[in-house]
């Protein structure tokens, strides 16, 4: 991870408990770092190396927080129920939701195949729906909480080369926007962020060609950091944003 800028620290989020999944790299482990250093207590949860996971709670624990990495395949709806009720059956409650988990499988509309579009609306979209789904029963009861999903500026204007990752996160905003009507009466707030180009090892890996004329199109003329993305989460995760929810943020340079 690069190296972090000046971090809000505090214990507005004391007490919180919140699950961010696909945190062990990227923004999803600065999400998990942010909310750590303002108090809560954090579910790293991860799909693939529990390694990186651990790194994650090492890297929180460090700081002074508190993290605990778990394994689920959001994709997966009863693997989901399961990981909810086990962290229900330890902790009693979770505050905060950030569904963060997503994947990539790029290519042009006419040669992009079935399961190359499935497998990323099943994580993408799906897998937040999932989680959704099964902590909601708990966020009414609590008359309270906090869902905060990532989706991307290619589900505000699209992108050639990702009709896929397109659809689901414009569905994942359109999920926002439904469940945040559902749930407000509850003060349950639901925002999405919608981060542009980010300095992640998934941008590192784009040709130099690709890389420059990406940054061209940035109004700021950069790339954003990760923390810039998760001290947004962290400030919609906080009760500073009582009053904000349905809402999408674009964090992105003023590239929409």
């Amino acid at each position: 991870m690069e190296e972090e800028k000046t971090l809000a620290t505090g214990q507005e989020l004391s007490g919180k408990v919140a699950l961010v999944t696909g945190a062990s790299r990227g923004i999803g482990s600065a999400i998990a770092i942010s909310l750590a250093r303002q108090g809560a207590l954090v579910l790293v949860n991860y799909n693939g190396s529990r390694e990186r996971a651990l790194e994650v709670v090492a890297q929180i624990e460090a700081a002074g927080g508190q993290g605990e990495a778990v394994a689920c395949d959001v994709s997966d709806f009863a693997a989901c129920r399961q990981m909810v009720e086990e962290i229900i059956g330890k902790y009693k409650h979770v505050d905060i939701l950030v569904n963060n988990a997503g994947v990539t499988r790029d290519n042009l509309v006419a040669r992009m195949s079935e399961s190359d579009y499935d497998y990323v609306l099943n994580t993408n979209l799906k897998g937040a729906f999932h989680t959704i789904r099964h902590l909601t029963r708990y966020f009414l009861k609590q008359k309270k909480g906090k869902i905060i999903n990532i989706a991307s500026v290619s589900g505000v204007v699209g992108n050639a080369g990702q009709a896929n990752y397109a659809a689901s996160k414009a569905g994942l905003i359109g999920l926002t926007k439904s469940v945040a009507k559902e749930l407000a009466e509850r003060n349950i707030c639901v925002n999405a962020v919608a981060p542009g180009f980010i300095e992640t090892e998934m941008t590192s890996g784009m040709p130099q060609r690709t890389r420059e004329a990406a940054v061209s199109s940035i109004p700021m003329g950069r790339m954003g950091s990760v923390w810039d993305v998760a001290e947004l989460v962290a400030f919609l995760a906080g009760n500073r944003s009582d009053y904000i929810t349905g809402q999408v943020i674009c964090v992105d340079g003023g590239l929409v």
